[in-house]
């Protein structure tokens, strides 16, 4: 007879920007010998930290976070290698016997982890998505996708209103031959996972975006992203394409005044937040917990206790 091996257990932290997910994952890792990791696609860069309210240092010596600041501004990371580096460094923590704290407001990142994606190794190619990007501005999005449809019209009719994903398929064709669609998919789940979802109402959502937006410049904002461009940050490079950074660039320009540059932060931050929303209603494995509910934390701490209890 084969015994099913019992698969390691995972707490998710998932939410919209500013919903409480990094106060959240201090708190739990530290009740229940934790250790936290990183799924922000933007804690991942070194010299940000204002502007996408990374944990600080006393925070991080409290609890061990990882992936975090392990990028210069200019590099980029791909899906396949986050999921590798985040795969390895559960690993580690598991090892250690301490609980592994997935926490972040990526989706892509998240899923990728959770649901063990299938990820072709493909890496960025740049000249190519030059080509393709100037195509894009000469023949538009609808181009490239008519061109992706002839190889992979799965992906194309995915993707196809996002212009980096349709670049991204036909980048992946180009390297292998094989469609995207045809390298992708879901492997066995992974990890025994409790996942929480953070949530409040819309409106109070956006009125903590707001604030957290004023209270970021009043912190410093406009002088850190002055500070990477001194310093030599290229404005093209992936890390300054961040929510609170790309927006102020206008600005140092001389395009924008710095009142229409932080209206501009609000605006793309309430857009990105309702994409979050989105993504958070459609999984059904989240547990929602409304944080503007008393005692929420205490709900919270009381569900990993009967996680880690349980057996997988």
């Amino acid at each position: 007879m084969t015994i099913a091996c019992r698969r390691p257990k995972l707490v998710l932290i998932a939410g919209p920007t500013a919903a409480g997910k990094t106060k959240l994952a201090i708190e739990l890792a530290g009740q229940f010998n934790g250790e936290v990791v990183n799924a922000d696609s933007r804690y991942l860069y070194r010299g940000l930290a204002i502007g996408v309210a990374k944990p600080s240092l006393a925070e991080r010596q409290g609890v061990p976070h990882h992936l975090i600041d392990i990028l210069d501004p200019h590099e980029e990371m791909t899906l396949a290698l986050f999921q590798k580096r985040a795969n390895e460094t559960i690993g580690s923590v598991l090892d250690r016997s301490k609980l592994p704290v997935l926490a972040g407001g990526t989706p892509l990142y998240i899923n990728a982890v959770i649901e063990g994606w299938r990820i072709p190794e493909v890496p960025p190619d740049p000249a190519f998505r030059q080509r393709m990007e100037a195509r894009a501005e000469t023949e538009g999005i609808e181009a490239l996708v008519a061109q992706l449809k002839t190889v992979d019209a799965e992906a194309a009719t995915r993707s196809a209103r996002n212009l980096r994903r349709v670049i991204r398929a036909l980048e992946i064709y180009e390297a292998t031959g094989t469609p995207m669609s045809e390298l992708q998919g879901k492997g066995p789940r992974p990890y025994d996972t409790l996942e929480l979802g953070l949530w409040m109402p819309r409106e109070v959502l956006l009125t903590t975006v707001d604030q957290r937006v004023d209270d970021q410049i009043a912190a410093g904002l406009v002088d850190e992203v002055r500070g990477l461009l001194v310093n030599g940050v290229d404005p093209q490079s992936p890390a300054l394409s961040s929510l609170g950074y790309r927006q102020l660039l206008p600005f140092f320009d001389g395009k924008v005044t710095l009142e229409a540059a932080i209206e501009r932060i609000k605006f793309d931050t309430h857009r990105y937040v309702r994409h979050q929303e989105t993504w958070l209603k459609r999984n059904e494995r989240l547990l929602r917990v409304d944080v503007t509910v008393p005692g929420w934390m205490q709900r919270c701490a009381e569900l990993v206790q009967v996680f880690i209890g349980s057996a997988a």
